[in-house]
């Protein structure tokens, strides 16, 4: 079975999860889907900000478009690839209505994050609300495919914070992206950036990523998200979104602007993982990416200078209201 059957077939799958869907084969297809459908649909069980998942079964974030009563609902589940789309969603609350009310996190109500399902188109977006408890966003799908939208939220009167995630189709034939190999340092834009530390299964442990251009350390990163940086982590296979907590922030009297950028990150099991840092300077915050392995080990590779984002992909396109 080549790789836009299986793809087919896993779109399929979902379909007889969702109540069935047309157009289902060689290429990913509408599988349906509303905001309606979104707010009754609790399949998909299992998902940075990274919220905790279920506080009895501590589950990653972002396996669940729907937990703690609150549901993220799209008002669309098909987008066109290659073209500006205008995505809106709800966050609905308990009673079913639309949520208006979020405290902020790192200084935003709401974040959106995009990957495909084969952890490559990776976007950090910021929404704007447009009344009614409705969020928009232009975005821009590069390829066909499965993508994974989370949203990082805490509405007021939740307990906790929350990633919820559902998924959103790019019709078209898939050419799935092999994970990379892991590697000690990523280049990004002319900006060398090095990680050390690793993930243990069940443990907080301690990623360091520092930052260089020109062969000399950027020591004038600017703040980002209240912070020098901000880090998403994904597993490979579910997409579960971990549970990442920058060390410091700007103005704390401790933390330095560059060139290291300190995380603590715990995962939930072995397995590769995709990490995305997103750092800011010169005025512009650019992405670096690298795949570590949970568990065990996996031989580095060096460095190329392949960017680690593809065109159309990455961060909004107004000037930085990260």
């Amino acid at each position: 079975m080549n790789s836009a059957t299986k793809v087919g077939a896993y779109a399929l799958g979902l379909a007889v999860v969702f109540g069935g869907a047309a157009g289902v084969g060689k290429a990913v297809g509408p599988v349906g889907g509303t905001a309606e459908m979104a707010s009754h649909e609790g399949g998909d069980h299992g998902g940075g900000h990274g919220g905790d998942g279920g506080a009895a079964s501590h589950a990653p974030g972002g396996l669940q478009v729907s937990e703690d009563g609150y549901t993220l609902a799209p008002r669309t589940t098909t987008v066109t690839p290659g073209e500006k789309t205008d995505f809106r969603f709800t966050i609905n609350g308990p009673d079913g209505k639309p949520v208006t009310g979020f405290t902020p996190l790192h200084g935003k109500r709401l974040h959106l994050i995009v990957a495909q399902r084969d952890l490559s188109g990776f976007q950090h977006l910021h929404p704007t609300e447009i009344g009614g408890g409705v969020w928009s966003v232009p975005i821009e799908l590069p390829e066909p495919g499965v993508y994974r939208f989370f949203t990082d939220i805490q509405p007021d009167g939740a307990a906790r914070q929350l990633t919820l995630g559902a998924d959103i189709f790019a019709p078209g034939d898939l050419r799935p992206a092999p994970l990379p190999k892991p590697a000690q340092v990523a280049k990004v834009d002319g900006y060398e950036v090095a990680l050390t530390g690793g993930l243990t299964p069940g443990k907080s442990t301690e990623l360091t990523l520092t930052v260089s251009k020109d062969g000399k350390p950027v020591t004038d990163l600017q703040p980002y998200l209240e912070a020098y940086g901000h880090l998403v982590a994904l597993r490979q296979g579910d997409l579960a979104y971990l549970h990442v907590h920058p060390d410091g922030e700007p103005g704390d009297g401790k933390t330095k602007p560059g060139p290291g950028i300190t995380f603590f990150a715990e995962a939930p099991s072995t397995g590769a993982y995709r990490l995305y840092l997103d750092f800011k300077h010169g005025d512009k915050v650019r992405t670096a990416e690298f795949t570590v392995h949970a568990g065990h080990t996996a031989p580095a590779e060096q460095p190329t200078d392949k960017p680690t984002e593809k065109p159309g992909q990455g961060h909004d396109d107004t000037p930085h209201t990260h």
